[in-house]
């Protein structure tokens, strides 16, 4: 079911809401926190595609902000989606014009669950200090995409001085694979005999930036970074050390491979995470990913950002 209400204020939508609920058209209980989505009218339906499909395993309230047109007239319009239009969740957009057209506390607080945790992300624009920005801090947790924008470095280097408690990114949450396959390695190599480690990504992948941090914290030996074309996203990790190079590939596909001296290739599942696989990850874990943090707080600090070459495996 979808509900289009023009020129309301956000009481009324809420009104709105109660209605449907007591008429039975939504299921308020089992919501177990509120998503709030800041971001442009053309990326709503992109967003809301990967939050209903997170919702399904944690239904929830789903608020858009679709920030319009701020010279014009002020004027908010909503539209809400329950039922098969809205997954495992109830949908609110608003769309604000003239003075509404800015992210605001004011124009969810009357939508808010009561008594439940607040998410807030931000698929793209967002704010330099996410904490300390109208909607951030109301939030548990904040949830930004360095690998929207244009520059991933710049990106990457303004969530380090920005970072609080609680703040996270998708580039992140891409990595949860790579980190996984990466930590079984290490479990079965002498980190003594580890010289250094280049880590290959695509130019616009803060990722590849991310892992090479990770790394560095984790070793405390040399990281470089090869860069590959746009759009690849990450592709290796080569550990050089004195008993022979240790690879792990994935040049295509969701099939990566580990390449070490004296034993045979294996084959490994370590598929590209989508939007929703990432938000439905975060949306696990409503506590600050400590391990995050101290990676760009401290460990960005301490990667050498020069690049090299990309191997050839």
């Amino acid at each position: 079911m979808i509900v289009d209400l023009t020129d309301v204020t956000t009481s009324t939508v809420a009104k709105e809401m109660n209605r449907l609920r007591e008429s039975g058209g939504v299921v308020a209980l089992g919501r177990v926190l509120t998503l709030v989505i800041s971001t442009r009218p053309e990326y709503v339906e992109k967003a809301l595609t990967a939050a209903n499909l997170a919702s399904r395993e944690h239904p929830c309230r789903i608020i858009v902000l679709a920030a319009g047109d701020a010279q014009a007239p002020t004027r908010l319009d909503a539209q809400i989606r329950v039922g098969g239009d809205a997954g495992a969740s109830d949908v609110v957009i608003l769309q604000g014009q003239g003075a509404n057209a800015t992210e605001s506390e004011s124009l969810v607080g009357a939508l808010l669950l009561p008594d439940a945790p607040i998410v807030v992300w931000w698929p793209h624009d967002a704010p330099e200090v996410p904490a300390a920005s109208p909607l951030g801090r109301i939030a548990h947790r904040r949830i930004t995409d360095s690998a929207a924008g244009p520059h991933a470095r710049s990106a990457l280097m303004a969530l380090r001085t920005s970072y609080r408690a609680g703040d996270t990114d998708l580039a992140w949450t891409r990595l949860t694979g790579w980190r996984i396959q990466l930590a079984a390695i290490f479990d079965h190599l002498n980190a003594n005999e580890i010289r250094s480690v280049t880590v290959e990504g695509a130019v616009d992948s803060p990722s590849t930036i991310l892992l090479a941090a990770w790394l560095t914290q984790c070793l405390h030996v040399p990281v470089t970074m090869a860069r590959s074309k746009a759009g690849q996203g990450m592709r290796a990790v080569r550990f050089s050390r004195i008993g022979g190079d240790v690879v792990l590939s994935r040049m295509a596909g969701d099939v990566a491979s580990l390449y070490q001296q004296g034993h045979p290739v294996q084959r490994i599942a370590l598929a590209r995470r989508t939007d929703q696989d990432c938000l439905a990850e975060e949306l696990r874990r409503l506590d600050p990913d400590e391990v995050f943090g101290d990676v760009v707080q401290n460990g960005l600090a301490l990667t050498d950002l020069k690049e090299v070459a990309p191997s050839e495996r």
